[in-house]
């Protein structure tokens, strides 16, 4: 079976969680050769959403270390039951009130958006004693029904962020509007542009760009991506 068809399709029936892993790997290793840039420099996480424990764990045993999650309720019903220590994501968007039960589950937070929500994170990794990284989610389309901020308010979103307390702010995310992967790849380039904003304000290490899924990933890559979310080309059509 063409491992570009696994990688790009990824509901193929009968196909092993491991088997779609590995065509998912070559793909990010041919997306990295073609733009002359290191597999060592993506962060693949495994988007697990509406799947059981069990795909999880063995997405895990397969070799996935980074999990992501929609939704804290979903994360908090599951994650006790996955085997192994992956690093947990939340790549949905966050209400300020489910802030005190993320800071308690996840690792990183892919989607702050306000400073409201931010404060509310920051204050309950305080009190957990933890470190959280996150990452200010960007509508590039101002896309009403998708969160995130406009290119022109991330610079100010930044500022507050890096003053508050157990929270790192270290790059940005964005869900690019509905389109083929080729029309996505300008949405890409164009965050690359906005993430040297936070080089003055937050460092050298707020380089994170989140983007790319199943279906634009290599793409996304090709433009600059350090982390990908992919869901279905690693476990299959969702139900």
């Amino acid at each position: 079976m063409p491992e570009n068809l696994l990688s790009r399709a990824g509901g193929l029936l009968n196909v092993r969680i491991s088997d779609r892993l590995a065509a998912v790997e070559e793909s990010i290793s041919e997306a990295c050769r073609r733009s002359g840039r290191n597999r060592s420099e993506i962060i693949l996480v495994a988007v697990s959403k509406t799947q059981p424990a069990i795909p999880a764990s063995e997405a895990v045993a397969a070799g996935v270390r980074h999990l992501g999650e929609s939704r804290v309720q979903e994360a908090a019903g599951k994650k006790d039951g996955v085997s192994g220590s992956p690093q947990w994501h939340l790549v949905g968007h966050l209400q300020s009130n489910k802030a005190r039960k993320a800071a308690e589950i996840f690792d990183w937070i892919h989607s702050i958006d306000s400073e409201k929500t931010a404060r509310r994170v920051s204050e309950q990794a305080a009190r957990l004693g933890r470190n959280l990284r996150v990452l200010i989610q960007v509508n590039l389309g101002d896309e009403s029904q998708k969160g995130g901020v406009s290119g022109d308010e991330i610079s100010r979103l930044a500022e507050e962020i890096i003053e508050m307390p157990s929270i790192e702010l270290v790059g940005l995310m964005t869900i690019p509007p509905i389109g083929t992967a080729e029309e996505a790849r300008r949405w890409f380039a164009r965050m690359r542009g906005l993430r040297e904003l936070l080089t003055p304000i937050a460092g050298k290490e707020a380089t994170h760009l989140s983007m790319g899924m199943s279906d634009d990933y290599e793409e996304a890559i090709e433009e600059g991506a350090t982390i990908i979310r992919v869901g279905r080309a690693i476990f299959g059509e969702r139900e």
